[in-house]
């Protein structure tokens, strides 16, 4: 390894003067290397030391565009320089009724209407009130229970990150928040023993039906899934079958389908909505965000059809909302950020690349059997790091594996998005899901940068003597 650590700021020491930079709320148990990011291109960053750095994994899965497009510049210099705030209360604005417009035209029939607000987790927290309200609205007022899978992550909100399915997270706050009922995620890779894939499925949407039986039909409001999971399941894949079969569960019991694409959406996996692989299982309300604003303004969307905003406007109306609700700056960038895509053919790039980068990740897995798996869905994918890939035994709490392999690679040039998750109770992983921009040539150049990293990491477990299968 090179010095390049030498140059990293850390939070361990804390910050000794007044302010600080955001981190300093962090944990301090470990002493985090932290670049200092000064410049950003294509899927480039650079620190202040000059040192170039592949964004492996867009940020946290939101630059999806890269760094410096001047598309999406220009559409925000132009909308500050005419109009930087309206608010939606009390006037309308063109960008708004184009951002709109242009997201039902892509998102297709069943998604007409378009809710615009700041970012994900407020737009899971305005699908929760809808849901609520549509039900009230409907006279069907015992209707409060929601339903999530386990693992999954929804937000950082009380109500989303309540809705999550964090066991170390519900800890804290399971006393403040309206927690959820869970059910087992059909992971693909750790399904249970003597049971298949579907027979997992059929379990899990029985456990469902049951569940609904037991508490009342009456009762239940909502279900929650990640189609194409994020950092909480590593870009797990749900399938057809499985959604499908919940569907009719929900459909049979009133209860409203509301897929979370706040990382799967807007391209990232081969389609604008990943909703639109599922016609059996169509969800009456997606949330888009991270990648319909690809970072450069905060913007989340509740898609939702017609057919049910109408009749609630008409009777109890919707009425909620923030300030930065629409805010015109952040739906010019969600226009450029459409129009982008699809001057670029990002979409289909997304597949083409995907299909290459998951190609190049399992070629690594003969000589690296810390790799256990690797799985998603286009630019949406991970690499799980265990000690045995056959029993799918993870590596021990004490190796710290995702946030040492994050450390070891900005040695490598590459900055990773990874951490533990339910305190590694459902494994460790790696999100590898760069902008929908990359090229396959720097595909190879990153995935040669991770193989670099995982040597130096399966080197440092066998100084301490962790066991890895062979």
């Amino acid at each position: 390894m090179n010095n390049r650590m030498n140059r990293f700021e850390s939070n361990a020491g804390g910050w000794t003067g007044p302010g600080g930079p955001q981190d300093v709320f962090y944990s301090r148990d470990d002493d985090w290397p932290l670049p200092r990011i000064v410049r950003g291109d294509g899927i480039y960053l650079w620190d202040d030391s000059g040192e170039r750095y592949i964004d492996v994994s867009s940020g946290p899965i939101a630059s999806n565009l890269g760094h410096n497009n001047r598309r999406i510049i220009e559409a925000m210099k132009a909308q500050a320089e005419r109009l930087s705030f309206s608010y939606c209360r009390v006037s309308r604005t063109d960008e708004n009724v184009a951002l709109a417009q242009a997201l039902a035209e892509r998102a297709g029939p069943g998604f007409e209407r378009a809710f615009m607000v700041s970012g994900g987790s407020e737009a899971i927290d305005m699908a929760i009130k809808f849901a609520r309200q549509l039900a009230w609205s409907r006279s069907e007022k015992k209707r409060t229970r929601l339903f999530s899978l386990l693992p999954s992550y929804h937000g950082g909100t009380l109500a989303s990150i309540a809705l999550s399915g964090d066991l170390a997270v519900e800890e804290i706050f399971e006393d403040m928040a309206v927690m959820p009922e869970r059910l087992p995620a059909p992971l693909t890779y750790r399904v249970p023993d003597g049971l298949t894939q579907d027979q997992n499925e059929d379990r899990i949407a029985e456990m469902f039906a049951n569940r609904v039986g037991e508490v009342g039909p009456e009762t239940c409001l909502a279900l929650f899934m990640e189609p194409v999971g994020g950092l909480a399941s590593g870009a797990n894949v749900l399938s057809g079958r499985f959604l499908a079969m919940m569907r009719r569960i929900c459909d049979q019991n009133g209860i409203l389908m509301v897929f979370d694409e706040v990382m799967s959406g807007a391209g990232r996996t081969g389609r604008f909505m990943t909703a639109q692989y599922y016609p059996d299982a169509q969800p009456d309300v997606v949330i888009l965000a991270k990648g319909i604003g690809a970072g450069y303004a905060p913007l989340g969307i509740m898609m939702a059809p017609a057919k049910l905003v109408d009749p609630l406007a008409a009777s109890t109306g919707f009425n909620y909302g923030h300030t930065a609700n629409a805010n015109p700056i952040a739906c010019a960038v969600g226009i450029a950020a459409i129009e982008e895509m699809e001057a670029r053919n990002l979409i289909a790039n997304a597949l083409d690349v995907g299909d290459y980068l998951k190609s190049r990740l399992q070629s690594l897995m003969p000589g690296c059997p810390i790799i256990g798996d690797v799985r998603g869905k286009g630019l949406l994918i991970a690499a799980e790091i265990v000690a045995d890939r056959d029993s799918r035994e993870s590596l021990p709490a004490e190796a710290k594996a995702p946030d040492t392999i994050r450390r070891m690679a900005l040695d490598h040039g590459l900055s990773l998005y990874a951490r533990r998750t339910n305190n590694g109770l459902f494994g460790d992983w790696l999100m590898i899901s760069p902008p929908l921009i990359t090229t396959k040539a720097e595909v190879d150049e990153m995935t040669e940068r991770l193989m670099a990293t995982l040597n130096d990491f399966m080197d440092e477990l066998s100084r301490r003597n962790v066991r890895v299968a062979s």
